[in-house]
């Protein structure tokens, strides 16, 4: 019986002890009520988000750790000792990181109770409030009806006033319009203008680089 041979058996034979041993393990995990116990409480949901998402890097990082003790535990010869304490380790491990997401999700929950309770209360509270003022505020006193206007034709003097405003009003609104066409064509022959001068400028930058290489080839 060679040595070779002594080793497969022993990996044979390891493999079929892990394999029950990872089932047996996959089961024990931490209940709800000993989360506490097994982890500190969160002050925060700042905290508490934080410990979730420490938790998700951390166990595949267990299950990392675990996988490489069990290979070298193949490699000693005490194999079954080596994968208990590996075992042991990952089952501490993965409790572990267990009992700090139970706590964390938890105190999540509770923190959105509580604030669900305050969101209500202050409801509650501006509701009442309202109520008490609407009760202790005294009846809106009805504005008397407005007197109505004297009618033009009654007046004639009102008439030529009205009649007066009215003109004075449209002039008012015609010297407007034609300001504004003054202005509006001031601004298109500033426009224009400003548009000549750039063309001119940009011809001249042109003309002046077409020298440049000839007066270069001169010298």
């Amino acid at each position: 019986m060679t040595i070779q041979y002594v080793r497969q058996r022993w990996r044979a034979l390891g493999a079929v002890l892990l394999a029950a041993a990872l089932a047996g393990c996959g089961a024990a995990r931490p209940r709800p009520d000993d989360a506490l116990a097994l982890a500190p409480p969160s002050q925060s949901v700042l905290e508490a988000d934080a410990r979730l998402a420490s938790v998700a890097l951390d166990r595949p990082r267990a299950e990392a750790a675990f996988a490489n003790a069990e290979q070298h535990c193949y490699t000693r010869f005490m194999v079954n000792n080596c994968l208990d304490k590996a075992r042991e380790q990952r089952r501490a491990t993965l409790s572990r990181l267990r009992a700090i997401e139970i706590e964390a999700e938890r105190f999540l929950r509770q923190a959105k109770v509580d604030e669900r309770d305050r969101e209500l209360a202050k409801a509650a509270a501006e509701f009442e409030a309202e109520q008490a003022r609407m009760a202790a505020a005294p009846p809106p006193v009805r504005a008397a009806a407005p007197l109505p206007s004297p009618s033009p034709a009654a007046n004639p003097a009102l008439a030529r006033d009205r009649a007066a405003a009215q003109a004075a009003k449209l002039q008012n609104r015609e010297a407007e319009k034609e300001a504004g066409a003054a202005k509006r064509a001031a601004n298109l022959q500033a426009f224009e203008k400003r548009k000549r001068d750039s063309e001119q400028r940009q011809k001249e930058i042109a003309e002046k680089k077409k020298k440049a290489p000839s007066e270069g080839d001169g010298k």
